[in-house]
């Protein structure tokens, strides 16, 4: 049995490094198992599911370029920020018109800039964001249709635009024989729930999964205070008390994988 550490696994690099470094040579391995802390979730209770857990995480970056002048004459440029509202308005219709109701998948625009002033429209539009879902097909799905609005709006409009579309986490699904692993493993802890649900946010964990089978585990961070804030939330803390619960997890599933 191996103890990995996993580094730079907010930016979906780390997974990847280390596999690209040998770890499944310099470490053979015929199974590989995650844990990650869960603020607002009791501590002692663990939680999974098997198949598709976590989502992947698509990014987007879109480059409108229109024509700016002064704000008291609109009619003599294109304003790239009425074109960017509407795409942004667009957007939203990908998940609740374009996949079915029975996918779980997210589009969030998280940045709006402009290079214009208080009383100058601007010549350029610079729009980022987030896209979340379960399969491949989502993904596709919603990069096909993106691309279709880009390109109506910006034609309706008159200005033009440039769309970028990566991703940066694949899905996290949990192998059916591994996932049963981790559970007998955390019941000796604590409580678990098996059937949990898909999760929105993403792990580079799953790059580890399609290379070994797997499975990836919650642990109950706390209910109160810090240790039930959302993760990356400024004023979230780790429970120390969890680390027994941890501990004794990690305990038990190598003496189950012996």
């Amino acid at each position: 049995m191996h103890f990995i550490f996993q580094p730079d696994e907010e930016n979906g690099n780390g997974a990847a490094a280390m596999i690209a470094d040998g770890l499944f040579d310099r470490f053979p391995m015929s199974a590989i198992f995650g844990l990650h802390n869960m603020p607002g979730m009791p501590l002692g209770h663990f939680a999974t599911q098997s198949g598709a857990f976590c989502a992947f995480e698509d990014n987007f970056e879109i480059q409108i370029a229109g024509q700016g002048g002064h704000a008291s004459m609109p009619d003599k440029g294109i304003d790239p920020i009425v074109t960017g509202s509407a795409i942004v308005l667009q957007l939203q219709s990908i998940v609740s018109r374009s996949l079915p109701a029975s996918e779980h998948a997210v589009v969030s625009v998280t940045e709006f800039l402009t290079d214009g002033a208080r009383n100058i429209l601007p010549s350029n539009v610079v729009l980022r964001g987030d896209c979340r879902g379960f399969s491949s097909e989502v993904s596709a799905t919603i990069e096909t249709r993106m691309r279709a609005i880009v390109e109506g709006v910006c034609a309706a409009q008159g200005a033009a635009a440039t769309l970028k579309y990566s991703t940066s986490f694949r899905p996290l699904k949990n192998n059916p024989e591994a996932t049963a692993t981790i559970v007998s493993a955390a019941r000796e802890v604590g409580s678990v729930d098996a059937e949990f649900g898909q999760v929105g946010f993403s792990e580079d964990f799953a790059e580890f999964l399609t290379h070994r089978p797997g499975a990836f585990i919650l642990m109950g961070n706390g209910l109160n205070g810090p240790a039930a804030m959302p993760l990356h939330n400024a004023s979230y803390d780790f429970n120390d008390d969890a680390l027994d619960q941890g501990v004794a997890f990690w305990v038990n599933l190598a003496h189950q994988s012996t």
